[in-house]
């Protein structure tokens, strides 16, 4: 809102200083810096009320040392992230930017799902919460929205390749927008991949395979929404891990969304240019905000937890990020502490069922999974398992920012 308002202002009036809401740093900047302060600030507010009404974490008896401590500690901190990333969002970003309606959407969407399992766990008694075909349900209806929308909406374009950029202006005017579901693979030069090509390897003439992508184009978005979502809910398992390595995640993707929206800087690079996409840029810097300054309170001891409300809604918005500036091929790098999570669980129940079967008793890869479980029954102390997974988060970050140079 604070945009339109400058806008008119820096129009009409000329007033000083009025111009610098058209700049995405700036914007970027005061979002960061007005996320920071609601989760410090108003956080600590929310917190209390939390408290009050007695929102406390109910913990299932898993022998893992200092767990009965974190009983009663306040839950569905993930208000605090929702509303932190929101607030400055609804101040400083253009609200009328496509990318920015499916953000706020996948925001929203994902923090009701998340809520609604947190409240039927709290307020129910229910340990299990909604039940888990609820859970992928909602999912699947964000990916779906994800996908339709990128398939119909005009204004999610691209510019193919442009040589020599010298002028912006002239660049923007005279190179013609596209409409292309091309993503980018990693590591390859030439790195531009179609879905649409998935069709013709099967036989489908190029006219049909652009009129029929979405059959190969919202399954992959369902799967991708579906697969970090669940990754980011299964990491919220001790202190500050899921949040801090969010963050990490988070940063990386606002400097993939700044390159990307540069016209500039993505001939420089040789990168796909994103037209308008530098609004994701304002989106990341608030959500990255909400998600260090939750982690003040969330750090070992918590003084509160995320909840599924919080770790649902992370998991969502970096899928759509990631899925929005095409680079939905990095994830399995880029949410690479989210992928070993899911995996973890997935390879334990899988190999306990296996084993069962065989020999009739139930064997185990690990000895507790997620993966941060078995570190822990493994005699390491939780504050050592986070900052080691954040340490590996960097180095996986580092990774993806490689590939804007390595193809």
């Amino acid at each position: 809102m604070l945009y339109y308002l400058f806008e008119y202002l820096n129009e009409h009036y000329h007033i000083p200083g009025s111009g610098l809401y058209k700049y995405i740093t700036f914007r970027s900047l005061a979002a960061i810096f007005t996320s920071l302060f609601i989760s410090l600030i108003i956080g600590r507010k929310i917190i209390n009320i939390l408290r009050r009404k007695q929102l406390g974490e109910t913990v299932r008896e898993l022998g893992l040392s200092g767990q009965k401590e974190k009983e009663g500690t306040p839950t569905m901190g993930g208000i605090i992230i929702i509303l932190a990333t929101l607030v400055p969002i609804f101040l400083f970003c253009k609200l009328d930017n496509i990318y920015i309606i499916i953000l706020i959407v996948s925001t929203v969407w994902m923090g009701i799902i998340g809520f609604l399992d947190d409240f039927l766990k709290i307020h129910k008694k229910n340990k299990d919460g909604l039940k888990g075909k609820f859970k992928v349900l909602g999912q699947v209806g964000l990916g779906i929205f994800i996908g339709v929308t990128l398939y119909t909406n005009k204004d999610i374009v691209i510019k193919e390749k442009i040589d020599g950029v010298h002028n912006i202006e002239f660049a923007k005017n005279f190179y013609p927008n596209e409409k292309s579901f091309k993503t980018t693979i990693p590591f390859l030069k030439n790195n531009q991949f179609d879905y649409g090509k998935v069709l013709n390897w099967v036989g489908v003439d190029e006219e049909d395979s652009r009129d029929l992508v979405w059959i190969i184009l919202i399954p992959v978005i369902i799967t991708i929404v579906t697969a970090v979502s669940n990754g980011a809910n299964l990491t919220d398992g001790i202190d500050g891990l899921a949040a801090g390595s969010s963050a990490i995640i988070v940063v990386t993707l606002a400097l993939f969304a700044y390159v990307s929206g540069n016209i500039m800087m993505s001939d420089y690079l040789n990168l796909m240019y994103i037209p308008n996409s530098g609004e994701i840029v304002i989106f990341s810097a608030a959500f990255a905000g909400a998600l260090i300054g939750f982690l003040w309170y969330n750090t070992y001891p918590a003084q509160v937890f995320m909840g599924d409300t919080g770790s649902l809604t992370i998991g969502g918005i970096i899928a759509a990020l990631a899925i929005l500036l095409r680079k939905e091929l990095l994830i399995p790098i880029l949410c690479g502490i989210f992928l070993v999570e899911n995996l973890s669980v997935m390879m334990q129940v899988a190999y306990f069922k296996y084993t069962k079967k065989k020999y009739g008793e139930g064997k185990r890869i690990f000895l507790m999974s997620p993966l941060h479980h078995h570190f822990q029954k493994a005699g390491y102390h939780e504050s050592k398992i986070v900052t080691r997974f954040w340490i590996i988060g960097i180095m996986l970050a580092i990774s993806c920012i490689i590939t804007l140079k390595i193809r």
